[in-house]
């Protein structure tokens, strides 16, 4: 879920009054029956907003809708309005033409117009004020609510589709002008403009587009966006380009989304979920299922005939259905969408696979798998189903600067490897000349310093496929010595064997035996073997310890020592 889903759904509420009418039953197209369950789901999600609606007539945000702080806002009033919208125009859903909801619909409405400054533009108020990207972010929504309201033929329309309108078109005013600050906000200006000229042709807003687009799309040469945002922005970039393809016909736009989601195979993991440790943007980490890229799969699936791309819905819909339903608007907008998948193809799961671009390598076998990473601390996670090796890291106790990390990921025979080098100086007294006259440390810099006594520190992380897993071999020596801290990072709910608590840290483990095991729904990850010379294991100068389960292998320089992950 990304920044602006800003309500905290919850069970059932009141105020919304079912009325049912099948006047217009046979006039609608036939869905198919997983989009009338989709419907039935806005239905609860929608039922969820109630408490946060603002019902006091005298209140500033009366009609508006507040986030989970209590603080009324844009983003949740929008999304109030274009959930109840769908609603209001699908015979499916319990609230089809409900006179309750269409008036609740027009109070947040007004809402929505006064809080919308005099530019069009609309606040993030976490973060963004009279911004472009968000209004984008709102009116490509809301475009597609409008356009359902106002086929649906609901009684009351009258009342409250030129606020609708006013809305929509005051913050396209904005959207031909404004700025933006992100890769992908270029897209979604974009792309919401491409549905405002769809509504009301405009040739400004198609120049606009065209003055986006004609800085290219920012796709390196594996097919990842520039963000490597793998939970939110890149199948967000996918959703816009192709609504400004379809919009403006630039069929030449589908072959960047094609490239993406023939790459994101490769990132799956084994449970369904996503990698995302090397993303650039907010869901750095963050543990991530494939909802988003439904719709993506599924056009393309379909436009393509192709049987990969069919697979891919079919592992989305059986690892986050539920979640799927937020793109239910996008669904609705082309019933094209609503065609049988093709057969399936089989979908890569056997491979080792480097991505330059993204300082990236995907081993997977089957049931498990392993990323490596540039450029992080972290930089090995091993999945075995629903068992998860969150990260593995190591440090030293060397000068403030000893956590691990490497800027590149070098294949050598059978193996990956990542290295570092380190240098620790101290320093001599400053030439006469250079002597700052009024004795101020910082006119007398280190720069301008003889260095001596200098230390090293060189670490070697070697990767290699082994027996159903992996061995990781670690090397680091130069000053001996020097305090070693290794973590085997666990995600939270599993079952640690074969370790041993700290004596003073909590979810802190030693690994002293020749193995530990980790259980998490069946699935089993065994490690080892073990080291365990020292209690130390949040060195000076290292990351913080993460809060979940963590395994330490603990020793000196020059270390030496492999470890198998099975």
């Amino acid at each position: 879920m990304n920044r602006r889903t800003f309500v905290a759904l919850s069970t059932s509420a009141v105020g919304l009054t079912p009325w049912y009418s099948h006047a217009s039953f046979f006039n609608d197209p036939p869905k198919p029956a997983w989009l009338k369950e989709w419907v039935k789901i806005n239905d609860q999600r929608l039922e969820s907003y109630q408490k946060y609606r603002i019902t006091d007539a005298a209140s500033q945000a009366y009609g508006g809708c507040m986030d989970g702080n209590d603080i009324p806002n844009p983003h949740s009033t929008a999304d109030f309005i274009k959930r109840a919208s769908l609603a209001l125009s699908n015979r499916e859903s319990a609230y089809y033409h409900s006179a309750d909801l269409m008036s609740q619909v027009g109070l947040a409405l007004k809402f929505l117009l006064k809080i919308q400054h005099e530019d069009g533009t609309i606040d993030l108020l976490e973060t963004n004020f009279h911004s472009t990207p968000d209004t984008g972010f709102i009116v490509k929504r809301l475009a597609m609510a409008y356009k359902q309201l106002a086929a649906s033929n609901a009684s009351g329309l009258e009342k409250i589709l030129p606020d609708f309108k006013s809305f929509l078109v005051r913050g396209g005013e904005a959207l031909k002008v404004g700025g933006i600050h992100t890769p992908n906000h270029r897209w979604v200006v974009s792309a919401a403009l491409t549905k405002l000229n769809e509504l009301w042709p405009n040739p400004a807003y198609v120049a606009r587009i065209e003055e986006w687009l004609a800085e290219h799309i920012d796709m390196d040469a594996d097919g990842q966006y520039n963000e490597r945002s793998t939970y939110i922005y890149s199948p967000l970039t996918n959703r816009l380009l192709i609504t400004t393809a379809k919009g403006l016909k630039k069929p030449e736009l589908l072959a960047f989304v094609r490239r993406n989601l023939n790459m994101t195979m490769y990132y799956v993991h084994p449970n369904g979920e996503i990698v995302t440790e090397a993303s650039g943007r907010q869901d750095k980490a963050l543990i991530g299922t494939m909802e988003s890229y439904y719709y993506a799969y599924r056009y393309m699936a379909l436009l393509d005939n192709n049987g990969q791309m069919a697979a891919m819905c079919r592992l989305i819909e059986n690892t986050a259905a539920m979640r799927q339903a937020e793109f239910l608007d996008y669904m609705l907008d082309d019933s094209f969408l609503w065609k049988e998948l093709p057969a399936s193809k089989p979908l890569p799961t056997n491979y080792a696979k480097e991505f330059l671009g993204s300082g990236v390598v995907r081993i997977r076998r089957e049931n498990w798998d392993s990323t490596l990473f540039t450029n992080n601390a972290a930089w090995l996670t091993f999945h075995k189903g629903n068992a998860v090796l969150q990260g593995m890291r190591v440090a030293a106790s060397f000068f403030g600067k000893g956590q691990f990390q490497s800027e590149k990921i070098e294949k050598e025979g059978n193996s990956w490897v990542l290295k570092s080098k380190l240098e620790g100086p101290y320093f001599q007294p400053i030439a006469k000349e250079e002597i700052a006259a009024d004795g101020d440390w910082e006119k007398m810099p280190k720069s301008k310093r003889r260095q001596s006594e200098i230390q090293y520190l060189e670490s070697i992380v070697r990767i290699t496929e082994n027996n159903n897993g992996l061995e990781v071999d670690i090397q680091m020596q130069g000053t001996d010595g020097v305090p070693v801290s290794l973590e085997l990072i666990f995600r939270t709910g599993g079952v640690l064997s074969g370790v041993i608590n700290h004596p003073t840290k909590e979810k802190a483990y030693l690994l002293a035996a020749a193995n530990g095991t980790y259980q998490l729904k069946g699935e089993t990850i065994t490690f080892g073997p073990g080291k365990a010379l020292h209690k130390n294991v949040q060195l000076r100068g290292a990351l913080a310890a993460v809060d979940a389960p963590t395994v330490y292998l603990t020793g000196f320089t020059p270390f030496k020592h492999t470890i198998r992950i099975s």
